[in-house]
Order: C-alpha cells, then sequence, then structure tokens
C-alpha cells in the first residue's frame, strides 16, 4: 500500500483547473455549431481528376447543356400518353417544372418524339434538367419533391390513379445518403441504452458510468460543430455525421473508461482526489496518447485518398480521435478530482461472499488464474488461438470488391421506388447511363463530312453492342441521316446538349439494358476507355471521355484498388513509428503490428463469408449472397479497424510494461497487466461491439457491411487475439519484449508471486 501524502498541491490544482476552463472554452465555441451542421454537408460523391466528373463539369460549362445535372420525374396512372388527354396533362407538367427556380429545363414526349419517354407497359416520364450555378443540386430535389405533390394534388381529380415520383443520380445519392443517417440516428438510439448498461456494470456505480457516455456524446456534438465550420472550405460528406457518430461513441467512451478506470484504482489505493487525477492523467494519459496517435494515423492515410467521402471520414476520425484526447486530458481529471469518492455513488451491489473491504484495484483472481494459464502453456495456447485466427483471415485472400449485383438499395426511399417503376417500364437506362464525350482534334467539327461519319460510325458500334438498349446522339436523332443537315430538326436545348458550343465535340448517351448489372455497367466503361477510338472513327486524334453513373462508379472502384495497398502501408509504418516512440521497445512494436493485421485479415475473412458468400446473411435480412462487397469497405474497415485494435494492445502491453518497471518478472508482469487491464478492456469491446451491431440492423447494405466489419474485428480481437495470443507471445519473447530502451531506467527485478 502506497501511504499518500496529505497536503494538497495547490499547483497541481490549478494546472488541473485551467487546462479544463480551456476544454470548456472550446466546446462552447463548437458546440453552437452543431447544430447547423446537416444543411453544410454535401451528400454528392466528388473524386478529384476523376474523369466522370470531369465530363459532368465540361457538359455544364463547355456544352452548356441544361441537362448536364438532371432527375426523371416518373408518371404513372395516366391514359395512352400518346393521347391528346395525357398531351395536356404532360404539357401542364414541363410548363410547371420549368417554372421552379433552379429547373434548366423539363423535356417530355411533347418536345421529342422518342419511345424513351413512354414505358413498355405504359406510364411516362419527363427528364428535367437541373441548373447548379443558381442553387445546389442537392438543394433542389425537396423543392421538386414538393412541386410533384403540389402537381399530383391539380391532377387527381381528371386522373385519380396518377401518381408522380422523382429518382436519378441526384434524388438517389440524396436519398441514400438520408437513409444513412436515419440508420445511424437509429443506431444511437439502439446503442445509448445498452452502452449506459454495460458502463454500469462494469463500474457498478451509475456516476461512474455516466462520465464516460458523457464525453462520448460531447466528443460527438464538438466533432459536429468543428465539421460544420471546416465545410465552408471542403467538400464534407453527410457520412461525416454517420461516422462520428459511430466512431465518437466507441472512442469518446473507450478514453473515458480508462481515465476513470485508473482514477478509482489510484482511490482505492489511498490517494486524495487531486493526486489521484493526476495520476490518472499521468499514466492512463500517456497510454490513451499512443493509442489515439495510432487511431488518428489510420484517419490521416484516408485524407490521401482524392474521393470526398474518404476524406470527410478521415477528418471525421481525426475530429472525434482529437476531441475525445482533448476531453479525456484535460476536462475529465478536473471532474474526477471534484467529484473524488463520490465516483462510487448510486452503486450497484452485487451478493458476494467476498469481504467488503477488498480494494476494487486488487487483480481479479479470476484474471490471475487465466493469466496464469496462459503463460504456463504459451506454445499451446498460441496454436489453440491462433490457428482458427489464421485460417479466417485467410478467407480474405477471395475478398471481390465492386457493387452488389442484386438489389441492395433500401425498398423505403422515394427514388429507389421510382427507379423500380421505371425498371418496370423499361427505361431506367436513362438513369445509369453511360455519357460518352467524343471530342475531335482541332479544326475537325462535329458536324463537317469528316466529322459526321466520325460520330456515325462510333454511334453504330455503340448501336450493335447488345449491352445498349438504346443509343443517343446526333445521328440517331437525325435518323441517321447521311449528312448533318438534319441537326437543324432537333430541338435547340436538346441539340445544345448533346453538341458543345465550338463544335468540336459531341455526346454520346448510352442507355443500358433493363438486366444490366452495376458490375458489368462498370466493365463496359473501361472497355469503352480502352477502345482504339482512331480505329473505330478513322480520325486520328479522336478521344473519348466516359461519365455518368456507372462512370462514377468505375472511378470509384479504380481509385480505391489504387489507393489501398499505399493506405495499408502507411498506416502500418506510422503505427509502427508511433509505437516505436511510445513503447520504445522493436519486437513489443512489430508484436502489436501483427496482431493488428490478424484481426484486421480475420474479420475480413468473415465478412467474406457471410456477405459475400452468404453464409448466414439471413441474419441480416439478405436473401442471399452479395458476391461482392462495396469498395469502400475494405479501406474503410482497414483504416479504422487498424486503429481501434491498437487501442487495447496499447492498453495491455502500456500496463505490462509499466509492472516490468516497478520491478516485476516478465511472468508476473503479464499476469499483472492482463489481470488489471482484462475487465477495461472487455468492458470497452463489449461497448465498441454493442455500437457497431447496432448498425447491422439498418437499411442500408454498405453500412451493414462496416457494421459488421468493425463488430466482428473488435470482438476478436478483444477476446482472442489480447486475452490469449497477445500475452502468449509477451510471455514467449521474455526480455526481448522491451529490446532496445523498453526497460531503460526500470527498477530491478524483484519477484512478485501472483499466482496461487
Amino acid at each position: 500500500m502506497v501511504t499518500p501524502g496529505l497536503k494538497t498541491d495547490h499547483h497541481a490544482a490549478r494546472r488541473r483547473f485551467w487546462l479544463a476552463m480551456s476544454g470548456v472554452f472550446l466546446a462552447l465555441v463548437l458546440l453552437p455549431f452543431s447544430y447547423h451542421v446537416e444543411r453544410r454537408l454535401e451528400t454528392a460523391v466528388h473524386i478529384k481528376n476523376g474523369e466522370s466528373e470531369r465530363v459532368d463539369v465540361e457538359l455544364a460549362q463547355r456544352f452548356q447543356s441544361p441537362y448536364a445535372h438532371r432527375l426523371v420525374l416518373v408518371i404513372t396512372g395516366i391514359p395512352n400518353p400518346d393521347s391528346a388527354e395525357s398531351a395536356d396533362a404532360l404539357n401542364f407538367l414541363t410548363s410547371s417544372l420549368r417554372s421552379v427556380p433552379g429547373v434548366a429545363g423539363a423535356v417530355s414526349s411533347l418536345d421529342w418524339s422518342d419511345p424513351l419517354f413512354t414505358g413498355n407497359n405504359g406510364g411516362a416520364l419527363v427528364i428535367v434538367g437541373m441548373d447548379p450555378h443558381d442553387e445546389s443540386v442537392e438543394a433542389l430535389v425537396p423543392k421538386l419533391r414538393e412541386k410533384a405533390d403540389w402537381m399530383e394534388g391539380q391532377l387527381k381529380s381528371q386522373y385519380p390513379d396518377i401518381k408522380l415520383a422523382i429518382t436519378g443520380e441526384s434524388p438517389l445519392t440524396f436519398d441514400l445518403r438520408k437513409v444513412s443517417a436515419d440508420d445511424v440516428r437509429h443506431a444511437e438510439e439502439r446503442a445509448m441504452p445498452v452502452t449506459l448498461l454495460l458502463l454500469f456494470i462494469a463500474f457498478g456505480s451509475l456516476v461512474a458510468a455516466l462520465l464516460p457516455l458523457g464525453i462520448g456524446v460531447l466528443s460527438i456534438s464538438m466533432a459536429m460543430g468543428a465539421a460544420a465550420l471546416l465545410a465552408h472550405y471542403l467538400h464534407l460528406s453527410i457520412l461525416v455525421q454517420n461516422l462520428a457518430t459511430m466512431l465518437g461513441l466507441g472512442l469518446g467512451i473507450d478514453y473515458a473508461l480508462l481515465m476513470v478506470s485508473r482514477f478509482r484504482e489510484a482511490l482505492a489505493e489511498g490517494y486524495h482526489p487531486g493526486p489521484a487525477a493526476d495520476i490518472a492523467a499521468g499514466q492512463a494519459g500517456k497510454t490513451l496518447l499512443i493509442s489515439a496517435t495510432t487511431v488518428a494515423i489510420g484517419f490521416s492515410a484516408l485524407l490521401t485518398v482524392p474521393i470526398s467521402e474518404l476524406r470527410s471520414i478521415g477528418i471525421a476520425g481525426l475530429l472525434v480521435t482529437v476531441l475525445s484526447v482533448v476531453l479525456c486530458t484535460f476536462i475529465l481529471p478536473w471532474v474526477l478530482g471534484l467529484l473524488g469518492h463520490r465516483i462510487n455513488s448510486a452503486r450497484l451491489r452485487f451478493p458476494s461472499k467476498r469481504s467488503k473491504t477488498r480494494h476494487v484495484t486488487e487483480a481479479s483472481e479470476r484474471w490471475v488464474k487465466w493469466g496464469s494459464v496462459i503463460t504456463r502453456r504459451p506454445w499451446a495456447a498460441m496454436l489453440v488461438a491462433g490457428v482458427p485466427l489464421l485460417i479466417l483471415a485467410f478467407q480474405a485472400r477471395r475478398i471481390s470488391p465492386g457493387i452488389p449485383d442484386h438489389d441492395s438499395l433500401p425498398a423505403a426511399a422515394e427514388s429507389v421506388r421510382a427507379l423500380h417503376t421505371l425498371q418496370g417500364m423499361g427505361r431506367s437506362g436513362i438513369v445509369q447511363s453511360l455519357r460518352v464525350i467524343l471530342e475531335l482534334p482541332p479544326q475537325t467539327s462535329a458536324l463537317s463530312p469528316a466529322g459526321w461519319l466520325a460520330v456515325t460510325r462510333l454511334t453504330e458500334r455503340f448501336q450493335s453492342d447488345p449491352r445498349a438498349d438504346e443509343v443517343i446522339s446526333l445521328p440517331t436523332l437525325s435518323g441517321m441521316s447521311d449528312t448533318a443537315d438534319a441537326v437543324n430538326d432537333v430541338p435547340e436545348q436538346i441539340r445544345k446538349s448533346l453538341l458543345r458550343s465550338d463544335g468540336q465535340a459531341t455526346l454520346i448517351e448510352l442507355l443500358p439494358t433493363a438486366k444490366l448489372s452495376p458490375n458489368a455497367q462498370i466493365q463496359w466503361v473501361r472497355e469503352v476507355r480502352s477502345s482504339d477510338v482512331a480505329a473505330i472513327t478513322g480520325i486520328s486524334g479522336a478521344v473519348l471521355r466516359v461519365g455518368g453513373v456507372p462512370a462514377l462508379d468505375a472511378d470509384y472502384d479504380a481509385v480505391v484498388k489504387e489507393r489501398l495497398p499505399k493506405v495499408i502501408l502507411g498506416v502500418i509504418l506510422g503505427s509502427l513509428l508511433a509505437l516505436l516512440i511510445g513503447l520504445r521497445s522493436l519486437f513489443a512494436a512489430v508484436k502489436a503490428i501483427l496482431l493488428n493485421l490478424l484481426s484486421v485479415g480475420a474479420s475480413f475473412g468473415a465478412l467474406v463469408l457471410v456477405f459475400q458468400e452468404g453464409h448466414g446473411s439471413k441474419l441480416f435480412g439478405l436473401d442471399g449472397p452479395t458476391g461482392t462487397v462495396y469498395p469502400i469497405v475494405p479501406i474503410l474497415s482497414f483504416a479504422i479497424v487498424f486503429g481501434l485494435s491498437m487501442d487495447y494492445e496499447v492498453f495491455l502491453v502500456a500496463r505490462v510494461l509499466e509492472e516490468r518497471r516497478r520491478g516485476l518478472s516478465e511472468r508476473s508482469a503479464v499476469i499483472e497487466g492482463l489481470a488489471r487491464t482484462a475487465g477495461l478492456i472487455t468492458s470497452a469491446a463489449a461497448i465498441m461491439i454493442a455500437v457497431f451491431t447496432a448498425f447491422t440492423v439498418g437499411s442500408f447494405l454498405v453500412v451493414q457491411m462496416l457494421g459488421f466489419t468493425l463488430a466482428v474485428a473488435v470482438f476478436i480481437d478483444a477476446t482472442v487475439v489480447r486475452m490469449i495470443v497477445g500475452p502468449a507471445l509477451l510471455q514467449l519473447a521474455g526480455d526481448w519484449n522491451w529490446w532496445p530502451l523498453g526497460l531503460y531506467r526500470a527498477r530491478a527485478t524483484s519477484e512478485k508471486q501472483l499466482t496461487p
């Protein structure tokens, strides 16, 4: 027992106070902005230097196309669209839509006689162009929905069965992000009471349980406020809201849990509240700084990926990590010092035959016995636990990034229902079209004889492709005329959409067949991009660029595949450096990296088995295997899991090293360190698993995949890896664990018996 001094350290108390006031000031500055964060975040995806985005910009700026950004109004419940009665309805709809501020144009079968505007089984559609110069595309979606509801009400008396719905790239993106945000909100509602219950059980005190939960919630709100400020200067996705909530509950509670546990331990050893708070800030604070550094490295790696979604998640992760550390090291020690022994108020009392005077910080007999078993038979423990993990991790080699072929869109979203209606009409290709720009060499106009022949030859090539349901180009609109003279008969707005203002480039739209899967569309984009343009058109120097939804998916997939190895390498090297500095031990750092890779690999293997191959996928509301895994899931999971897994490794190894520096032998230090941290690790992991599992219940498949991967990784890491494999390796390595400087200036070994 350490005999604490009775004299209060006024200097330490003042330091705690002013640090706390700095943290409070930061919170007061950031919190007001958190109320406006959702309107600041974007629903669109931006890929820096992506070809699909360049095509969109060119259509809007150089083509001056009113339909560069567009959506589709799907109409059902009206008579034959070719009848005079329906013509009146279509005229009312198009004129009403054109009156909406931000709408650049509305075209229907009245403006352009093409089967595209009428469904195979009835129904009609109107293509609506949006002008992003007047207002953001995302902001127009709810306004146009309000207009559609109004128009439906106006026509209801004449057409009782009429139904108007909006779909397209922008509405789908808008709805998917909103559904994702709703899923996160519901997950937060499910996870919060479970988290409080687990904290209550872990601490046995309501006051102690509320502190980590409060830190987690406050870190989320502060991160949202900081994101709202940064959104003025950066493209931040609405996924910031999702990930900040998920990580704030996880990381904020994890770090606060460590700090509160260490404070209660110091109190139980006889320290006064002030010195106990300083001990918690010093010892636990150092541990969480090392841990937070490795977490921050994982999120920093995402900033190197030129996709706005992933960069946004990297920023959200960094904000939550930094602010959680600030709250735990600035404000929490001061609060703990004020609470003192009241931290144990509102106790939960379990019936026990043990003495009530037993200190809560004494090593748990259960974990002491467990540590004794592991350190006595380290090789056996390694084989029993390690082999199954290696087998599971080996399955990760079969992971197949891509967009799942079966319908994985949330059916409740209006744009998804409208897309399904379009599919039934056989017209969904207008939403998923490939927008191909053919740019001819200088001095060659698309309307010149040579240019017209080139455009016609390329159009015929696309028309012969069985994947194309329809090809829209200047030649097709002109009846495949031998000359460009018939172009003058094409409506001006449509002509502007297909011909660049300088005449040297033209747009050809490829509408895929309804049965063409997303992955097949992506492959088609790649084939078009790699085609021999000169051989097809007969003009040397002609260039093709492809945009549209499939092209965006292709760009996304290509960037992730290119950057994933670099992200993995950057995270590993950065984490290794941080661990070397924090632990001053090469072996401990390398071992931590290898164990983390094992946890990540095993979680990826589980993702392949459950989602990609469908073993148990019905538990998540799926009717079969997905066949592929969204490209965002592996790169995002690795960046997050690697940092989170490192938390528990640092908790354990730092405590074992602390015991070694106090003079214990390796075996006793491993047993003591395990006994002191096992309860903390399992409690923190249980909370993290509860949070992540709550995200697997939603209707958004990519969030389900991500939540499942994170939950499995934390479960494997906190149980098999940290409770069996990690301690066994520490025991086998002996003093090599701390080579070269881990035990520098450590006390001489004085064996302390912990085993019964």
